[in-house]
Parts: C-alpha cells; sequence; structure tokens
C-alpha cells in the first residue's frame, strides 16, 4: 500500500492478508486516513504550481468543467529553487470559485509563496489570502504545452492514471483519502525504505476512527 504510485484495491488487499474484501476496505481506508491528517498539516512553501482539476463522475457523456458526478480539485506542486517538483497537496474543493480557492489555499500554504496558475477567475483567491498570484493568461492546449506549468500538468496525469488504473470505482465521499494518499506517498518518494515504519508510528498517534465515521464523507468533498 505504501509502495505502490497507484495504491492497492482493496479486492487486491483481501487476497494479500487473506481476509474480507470487507475487512480490506477498512484496512486501507483507515491508513489513508491517517495520511490524510498527516497531509493536512504539512503546508507548501516557495514557488507553487496550481490548477484545478477534476476527478470521477461518468466515464460516458459530457467532460471537463460542468460534466456530471466529477469532484473538482486543486493541484498545487511546490518546486525547488533549480525547478524540481519537491512536494504537492491535492485537496478537494467545493467548486472553482474565489471563496472557494482563498479557503484551500489558506490551509495548505505558508510564508511567502508565489503561485503560478492559468486565468482562471477563481485563483483570484490566492491573492486575497495574501500569496503572491502570477497569472499566466492561456488555455486549453497552451497550458499544457507551456513548461511553467510542467510539473503541476505531470502530477495531474500521473495521479489520475493511476487511481483510474488501480480501483475499479472511487466513491465522491471518499475522494479525498486517495488523493491524500497519494500526496503522501510522492511526498516521501526520497524515503521509501522507512515510509512504512513512519506511517505506523504517525498511526498509533492518530484518533481512532470507527467504521461509520469512516464510511461518511470528508469535509469539502
Amino acid at each position: 500500500m505504501t509502495q505502490t504510485k497507484g495504491g492497492i484495491s482493496s479486492l487486491e488487499l483481501a487476497r494479500r492478508l487473506g481476509v474480507t474484501q470487507n475487512t480490506a476496505w477498512k484496512i486501507s481506508h483507515k491508513f489513508m486516513q491517517v495520511m490524510h491528517e498527516r497531509e493536512g498539516k504539512r503546508p507548501l512553501k516557495g514557488r507553487i504550481e496550481m490548477d484545478d482539476a477534476y476527478l470521477g463522475g461518468k466515464r460516458k457523456g459530457k467532460r471537463g468543467r460542468g460534466a456530471s458526478g466529477k469532484t473538482p480539485f486543486v493541484a498545487a506542486v511546490e518546486t525547488t529553487d533549480d525547478g524540481k517538483p519537491h512536494r504537492m497537496k491535492l485537496p478537494p474543493v467545493p467548486s472553482f470559485t474565489v471563496a472557494a480557492i482563498a479557503t484551500a489555499v489558506q490551509s495548505m500554504l505558508s510564508g511567502n509563496c508565489m503561485v503560478v496558475t492559468d486565468g482562471l477567475p477563481c485563483f483570484v483567491g490566492v491573492s486575497r489570502q495574501g500569496f503572491v498570484h502570477a497569472p499566466l493568461r492561456t488555455s486549453g492546449d497552451k497550458v499544457l504545452q507551456n513548461s511553467t506549468f510542467k510539473w503541476v500538468n505531470t502530477v495531474l496525469g500521473n495521479v489520475k492514471n493511476a487511481l483510474v488504473s488501480t480501483y475499479r470505482a472511487i466513491s465522491a465521499k471518499h475522494i479525498p483519502r486517495y488523493l491524500s494518499s497519494f500526496a503522501y506517498r510522492f511526498n516521501r518518494r526520497f524515503h521509501l525504505p522507512d515510509l512504512f515504519t513512519r506511517l505506523a508510528y504517525v498511526a498509533i498517534r492518530t484518533p481512532p476512527m470507527p467504521y461509520r465515521l469512516l464510511k461518511l464523507a470528508e469535509d469539502g468533498a
């Protein structure tokens, strides 16, 4: 579960542990909840590439903004001084409005951040929280081709491919955990030998999550 980029499905985990799929699901989501809570306490800093994205929804029909059943989320990638990806966050948001983005960045950014985005109006919320905002007025394929957004585009492609290929179906109310678990592994990719040990250490210091609460929707999902 900690050693794969996209996680592991409850069915595969059940096979490996020799337990029922329901038991495997509970084990998996308890660990993902630990990752989710841990990631919420580690804000990004410095130069940030940020973009809007959707996950889930119907596999057929309208795509992109306005598609039925899609869960909106923000992808934010902190880069190093030499332009390499360092850490990331993937918080779901209620919608792409100025107020929703302002609330999201308040908890996921710290210090003197400089945030690079496209020209989507909702990203005005970044500057409203006091962070430096550098919008690039471009859209469509030009955003995908622009090197300014290289790492956030790469992250979005990887997270969508990993989650879709690993899990047969993802309930919208649990998407925050799936996204946080991906970010948790990505942010600790340079310390793989200690990943499981550190997760166990954090898990025993995280408040318990009963099954009845585990099934509930996360705030902002």
